[in-house]
C-alpha cells in the first residue's frame, strides 16, 4: 500500500509539472495546429485573391490584381495579409499555392503568440481583480485553454487573416487593459473616487492605438475594438469629479489611442490618393473594384431571409460566378408562391449569362422593400438576432471535411456517425466557452477594480457581435477574434479552482511525505 501510495504521489506531480510548464502547452498547441495544417489544408476565393494581390506586389512593385490581363491597381482588400503574404514569398522563395505551406507554418508561430498574449490578458485581469496573487496560475491555465482552442487553431491552415488579425485585437485588449486602475497601484490610481493619472498611461495608449492600426491592415473593423474601449473609459471616468487638469489628461490618452492607430494606415491612405485619386482609408465597403456594380438590390433581398452559412455558399457567393439554383434558395425566401415566382423570372436571364445587371438588381430591391414592408421585425429584429446566434454557436467545420448534420439524430448517426459526433462536440464546446466566459465575467465583476476591463471585453464582443449580425453574409469566423478574450475570462473560473486544489494539497502533502 505504501508503495502505491508513493506512486500516485510521483505521477501527480509528474503531471503537475508537465501542466505547470508554459513550454509544453505551447508544444501541445503547435502538434494541434500543424495537425490541421498537415492533414486538413484550406483554401477559398479570399485565399486566391491575397496570393494574387502579393504576388503582383513582389514581382511588380504594384498593389495590383490581374483584370482583364491587365496589371491593375486596386484597394479592394487593406494591404496588412497582402504584405505578410510578400514577406513569406520574399524569405522562402515560392509564392501562390506553392508557398501555403511556409504561410500556415508562419501563422502557426503568430497564433501561438496569441496564446501568450492571452495568457497575460488573463493575468492582467486576475492581477486587476485580486492584485499579484496567482498571476502565473492563471497564466498557465489560459495558455492551455488557447493553445487547445481547436477554433482558432483550425484556421491557421488556410491562407486568411484570422490568425494575424486575431493577434493584433488581442494585443491590443491587452495595452487597454493595461490603462486600468489595481488593487495594487496602476497607471489610472484610484482612491476614494479621485482620479491621479501618471505619465505611463501615454505610452500604454500609443500601444492600443498602434496595435489596433496593424490590425485594422487585416481587418477593416477592427477600430470597432478601441472605440469600445474609448466609450467605456469615458464612461469610467464621467462617473467621477475631474477637475480640468484631468480632463486635459483624459483627452489626451485618447488622442493618443487615435494618432496611434492613424500611423499605420497613413501610408495606405496616401497610396490610395496617390494612385487611385480617391480618400480612402480602409477598404470599400462592398469589396467592389472601380466601375464593379454594387448588387445593393441583391444584398438587400438577402438580408430579408439569410441566417446560414450554406445558405451563403449556396446562393450569396455565386452570384457573378455561378448559377444559382432555385431549388437551393430555401424556402423562407418567398412569402408567396408569387414572390417565388417572381424570384424564378430574375434569376432566369441572370443563370444565362452568370452576370446580374442593374435591372435585375432592381427587381430583387424591390424584393426586398416588399418583404420588408410586411414584416419589418423579421428583417431588423429576428433575423439579426438570428445572425448573431449562428455567429456564436456554428460548429465552425466548413474548413474540415464534415457536413455539419446533427439532426435528425437517428440519419445523421447511420449516415455519418464522426461527423455527427464531431459536430455535436465542437457545439459543445463553443457552449462551454460562453458559459464559462459568462461565469469568469460575473466573477471579475465582483471586483470593482475589473468592471472597466470587463466592461471592455464584453462590450467589444457585443458591439462587434451586433455589427457582424448586420451583413447579409454571416461567416462563423468573423467572431474568431473575440474568443481569445472570452478564454482570458473564462480562466478566471479554472484559476480559481486551481489554486483550491493547490491549496488543498499544500495542507495534505506534510501527511503523504510523513506516510512515506
Amino acid at each position: 500500500m505504501l508503495e502505491s501510495v508513493c506512486s500516485i504521489v510521483r505521477c501527480v506531480s509528474f503531471m503537475r509539472r508537465n501542466f505547470s510548464s508554459a513550454i509544453a502547452a505551447l508544444a501541445a498547441g503547435a502538434c494541434l495546429r500543424f495537425f490541421f495544417v498537415l492533414k486538413y489544408p484550406a483554401g477559398s476565393g479570399d485565399s486566391v485573391l491575397y496570393e494574387q494581390i502579393a504576388t503582383n506586389w513582389l514581382k511588380y512593385h504594384v498593389y495590383a490584381m490581374n483584370v482583364g490581363g491587365a496589371i491593375t491597381p486596386v484597394d479592394i482588400r487593406v494591404p496588412g495579409y497582402p504584405a505578410f503574404l510578400a514577406l513569406i514569398y520574399w524569405l522562402s522563395g515560392k509564392s501562390g499555392p506553392d508557398a501555403r505551406l511556409w504561410v500556415m507554418s508562419a501563422q502557426v508561430v503568430v497564433d501561438l503568440l496569441t496564446c501568450v498574449v492571452t495568457g497575460c490578458l488573463a493575468a492582467t485581469l486576475s492581477a486587476l481583480a485580486i492584485g499579484k496573487v496567482h498571476r502565473w496560475r492563471v497564466f498557465l491555465v489560459t495558455l492551455w485553454l488557447t493553445a487547445l482552442c481547436p477554433f482558432t487553431a483550425n484556421y491557421v491552415a488556410v491562407p486568411l487573416t484570422e490568425a494575424v488579425a486575431t493577434f493584433f485585437t488581442t494585443l491590443t485588449m491587452l495595452f487597454l487593459c493595461l490603462l486600468l486602475p489595481g488593487r495594487r497601484g496602476s497607471i489610472f490610481g484610484v482612491q476614494d473616487n479621485s482620479f491621479k493619472l501618471h505619465s505611463k498611461e501615454e505610452w500604454f495608449a500609443s500601444f492600443a492605438g498602434i496595435s489596433s492600426g496593424f490590425g485594422t491592415l487585416f481587418r477593416p473593423e477592427t477600430p470597432l475594438l478601441l472605440m469600445t474601449g474609448c466609450v467605456v473609459l469615458a464612461w469610467y471616468f464621467l462617473r467621477g469629479s475631474l477637475w480640468p487638469g484631468q480632463w486635459r489628461q483624459i483627452i489626451r490618452i485618447i488622442a493618443f489611442m487615435a494618432v496611434g492607430c492613424l500611423l499605420p494606415l497613413t501610408p495606405w491612405a496616401l497610396r490610395n490618393a496617390i494612385t487611385l485619386h480617391e480618400a480612402q482609408l480602409l477598404a470599400p465597403k462592398n469589396s467592389n473594384l472601380p466601375g464593379e456594380l454594387v448588387p445593393f438590390g441583391f444584398m438587400a433581398w438577402e438580408k430579408t431571409w439569410l441566417f446560414r452559412v450554406r445558405d451563403v455558399y449556396l446562393v450569396a457567393w455565386k452570384l457573378n460566378d455561378q448559377p444559382i439554383s432555385l431549388d437551393d434558395v430555401p424556402a423562407r425566401a418567398f412569402d408567396t408562391p408569387e414572390e417565388k415566382e417572381r424570384v424564378a423570372a430574375l434569376l432566369e436571364p441572370y443563370n444565362e449569362e452568370v452576370t446580374l445587371t442593374a435591372e435585375e438588381d432592381a427587381g430583387f430591391a424591390q424584393l426586398a422593400r416588399e418583404r420588408t414592408a410586411r414584416h419589418p421585425l423579421r428583417t431588423y429584429l429576428w433575423l439579426p438576432g438570428t445572425r448573431a446566434f449562428m455567429l456564436w454557436f456554428s460548429p465552425r467545420i466548413e474548413l474540415l471535411p464534415l457536413s455539419g448534420q446533427v439532426f435528425p439524430l437517428a440519419d445523421a448517426w447511420e449516415n455519418d456517425p464522426v461527423d455527427q459526433v464531431v459536430t455535436a462536440g465542437f457545439e459543445f464546446l463553443i457552449a462551454l466557452y460562453v458559459l464559462f466566459g459568462a461565469w469568469g465575467a460575473v466573477l471579475l465583476w465582483q471586483h470593482s477594480a475589473a468592471r472597466v476591463a470587463v466592461a471592455i471585453i464584453v462590450g467589444y464582443i457585443v458591439v462587434r457581435t451586433v455589427f457582424m449580425a448586420t451583413l447579409e453574409t454571416p461567416e462563423p469566423r468573423y467572431m474568431l477574434v473575440c474568443f481569445p478574450s472570452l478564454l482570458a475570462i473564462a480562466a478566471q473560473v479554472f484559476a480559481g479552482k486551481a489554486a483550491e486544489k493547490e491549496d488543498f494539497s499544500a495542507t495534505n502533502e506534510p501527511a503523504l511525505h510523513g506516510a512515506g
